[in-house]
Order: structure tokens, then C-alpha cells, then sequence
């Protein structure tokens, strides 16, 4: 019974604050045009919770052309946590609409025009914890001037002029400071090894062609002797024609 008491006094504790956070919204129109003017130069206004009366607001998704001029919108709001200017064209001098907001803790400044001039101007921001330098003209000179922000835990320098002896150098000034991007640390050029000559190889010695056996003579045929020829002068003797043989009578015929 003792728990079920307790629970229901808290439960009749919180609706009365949100009532009364309620109607502070609603007895507050300077806010509402405020944010009504951000809305109208092209911006987003947003709360970053339902009992948390910080704003978030954003350009980068603008259908508008964002120059520093937009920028005066903002006049009007002061509990405004988060600024996103990704990509507009905002440039250092823009940057001096900012000072006003002190509960600022994130912002986004990568492709904007800024150069180290601006940078000044955030050194009234103490309670910025994030912030995003991506693609911006920032070098060694504008980065040195962020060394009163010590509540710094998160700079982003990809592609800008930004050393790495100068990185290290805001990081011993910030404790826990991160910063992303910084060129990486050469590396130490290994002392080349004297070659050592190799031997010559000795090439193989052509082979000797080898003597080529003399062929076998072939037996020369033997010539054939020629036999004298018979003498002219030299008479053969005459052939005696053959003696015809008498032929028997014939019988009479008998009568």
C-alpha cells in the first residue's frame, strides 16, 4: 500500500511538469517566430527530446541558397545544441552569428567556405564538443586558435591543410581530444643494404664441334676389258651346205 502511494504521487508529480513545460511552450511566441524564421530562410528546427527544450537545427538539407545572411535567422534561439551547415555557402564571417549560442555542443562546417579567419569567432562557444572542419581551407594558423575550447573531444581535418605536427600539438593543449584525419606519420626510410656483387657467372664453353668420321670409299666397279676386234683380212671359213640324204625308194606297188 506504502509502494502503490509513493508510485502515485510521482506519477501526479510528473504530469504536473509536463503541464507546466507545456503551457511554458505555449506562453512563449517569441520561440514559435523564432523558429518560424529559420524555417522560412530555408532551415529545420527540431527538439531533441520531449522534456528536452534544446534545439536542433539544420541547413544542409535546404532547398534554399545558405549564405551568411541566412545565418541571422538564428538571432532568436539560444538553447539550440546542434548546428548542421554541411555543403552552403557559409564563410568566416558568417560564423559570427554564432557567438550568441552558448549551449551549441555539435557543428557541422565540413564543404563550407570557412578559412582560418572564422575560427575566432568559435572561441566563445565553450561547450562545443564536436566539431567537423571536413574540406574547408582550414591550415596549422586557424587550428591553434581552438585551444580555449576544452571541452573538444571530436575535430574532424580530413582534406585540409592541417599538419600532423600541429594536430598533435592542440591535442596536448585539449585533454581527450580526438582528431580524425590528420596526415599519417612517415615512415623512417630503411637504410639501403650495399649490394653485394655476385659472382660471375662463368658461361659454358661451347662444345668442340666433334671430327667427322671419314665415309667408307666405295669399291670402284672394274672396268671391263675390251676384247680385240676380229680382223678384216681374216677369212672364216665357208659353211658347206648340208648333204641331202638319198631318199629309199618306194616300193613298187605290187600289181
Amino acid at each position: 500500500m506504502r509502494f502503490f502511494s509513493v508510485a502515485l504521487l510521482t506519477a501526479i508529480s510528473l504530469s504536473q511538469i509536463s503541464v507546466l513545460t507545456a503551457a511554458d511552450k505555449k506562453a512563449s511566441p517569441e520561440l514559435e517566430q523564432a523558429k518560424a524564421k529559420v524555417r522560412a530562410a530555408g532551415g529545420s528546427v527540431l527538439e531533441l527530446a520531449q522534456n528536452d527544450d534544446r534545439l536542433e537545427v539544420a541547413f544542409h538539407l535546404s532547398d534554399q541558397k545558405v549564405t551568411d545572411d541566412t545565418l541571422k535567422s538564428l538571432a532568436g534561439l539560444t538553447k539550440v545544441s546542434t548546428l548542421n551547415l554541411r555543403g552552403t555557402d557559409v564563410t568566416s564571417a558568417g560564423l559570427a552569428h554564432l557567438k550568441h549560442l552558448k549551449d551549441l555542443t555539435h557543428l557541422h562546417l565540413e564543404k563550407t567556405k570557412v578559412n582560418d579567419a572564422g575560427l575566432k569567432h568559435l572561441q566563445a562557444l565553450a561547450n562545443l564538443e564536436y566539431l567537423n572542419l571536413y574540406g574547408t581551407e582550414i591550415t596549422d594558423g586557424g587550428l591553434s586558435q581552438l585551444g580555449s575550447l576544452k571541452k573538444l573531444k571530436r575535430l574532424y581535418v580530413w582534406q585540409t591543410k592541417v599538419t600532423r605536427p600541429a594536430g598533435l600539438a592542440l591535442q596536448e593543449q585539449i585533454a581527450g581530444l580526438e582528431i580524425i584525419g590528420l596526415p599519417e606519420e612517415p615512415k623512417p626510410v630503411a637504410a639501403e643494404k650495399p649490394e653485394v656483387p655476385k659472382p660471375a657467372e662463368k658461361k659454358p664453353e661451347p662444345k668442340k664441334p666433334e671430327p667427322k668420321k671419314p665415309e667408307p670409299k666405295k669399291p670402284e666397279p672394274k672396268k671391263e676389258e675390251k676384247k680385240p676386234a676380229p680382223k678384216k683380212d681374216a677369212k672364216q671359213p665357208e659353211k658347206k651346205p648340208a648333204e641331202k640324204k638319198a631318199e629309199p625308194e618306194k616300193e613298187e606297188k605290187k600289181k
